[in-house]
């Protein structure tokens, strides 16, 4: 309590309000990246940018992942269930009366074509493009390849999507990408860091996205509870992320860049 006796305001909002924070924030909102590049997007010097990194990894809002690409560079990402979770209860210190605003719902209509890609297009990418779909109804014309595409799918993501998401995919085969590069996708999103450096051209400029999620099929064959384990956390990882992605697929780009 301050000497009026009124409360302090929530930590929350110290750490999000500096202007710098907040314009990282916003670039990792939409997509992961690497330090260099929010240093290009927020025009401030490296040592600043990992300075204001450091407090946003250090309140819980912000995470960081090795390049599989190059072990030598990271990832940001952007907790967004934490930073919902935080304005919610800052809204509700102020009155109790304030929540959460409803996201806006998915396009009625396919007006925006997703792409997922990933190396293989046997676990990651086939995994978003069947979460995607199940979530959407069919709204979103969605489509998921790789940059070397296996012979089959990995049957521990045909599993976890069957027996957790009740989504069969049994019949489908890895694609090429491409093979889809002259399609008008609006959306196009890599969850591989090595696929994201050897994208083709997409004609219709569409929305370039990057989740940096590694190969479930990394950890290497263990027990067999313990890698499909490692299936299903990634299956989980992807639906939350297209949770996120839902409302944005129905908003033109102006609405979404500051």
């Amino acid at each position: 309590m301050s000497r009026s006796g009124q409360a302090a305001p929530p930590p929350f909002i110290g750490l999000v309000a500096h202007e710098v924070r907040w314009r990282l924030l916003s670039e990792l909102a939409r997509s992961d990246l690497r330090v260099r590049e929010l240093v290009a997007l927020v025009e401030q010097p490296q040592n600043l940018v990992s300075y204001h990194l450091r407090l946003l990894r250090s309140g819980g809002l912000v995470t960081v992942r090795r390049s599989s690409h190059d072990g030598r560079d990271s990832y940001y990402h952007l907790d967004l269930e934490r930073l919902g979770q935080g304005l919610a209860a800052t809204g509700a210190a102020l009155h109790p009366a304030l929540g959460p605003v409803p996201a806006p719902p998915a396009p009625r209509e396919a007006t925006a074509c997703v792409l997922f890609a990933c190396t293989g297009n046997s676990a990651r990418s086939p995994i978003a493009e069947a979460l995607l779909r199940r979530r959407t109804g069919g709204r979103v014309e969605v489509a998921s390849a790789g940059s070397h595409p296996k012979p089959r799918l990995h049957p521990a993501a045909v599993r976890v999507l069957r027996e957790r998401y009740g989504i069969d995919v049994a019949d489908r085969r890895p694609r090429r990408l491409d093979d889809l590069a002259d399609r008008g996708f609006s959306h196009v999103i890599s969850l591989c860091d090595k696929v994201r450096e050897v994208f083709p051209d997409f004609g219709g400029h569409p929305r370039r996205i990057h989740w940096s999620i590694p190969d479930p099929a990394a950890v290497g064959e263990g027990p067999a509870d313990e890698f499909q384990a490692a299936f299903a956390r990634t299956a989980a990882e992807i639906d939350a992320r297209i949770g996120y992605l839902i409302p944005r697929l129905a908003q033109p780009e102006q609405e979404i860049r500051p």
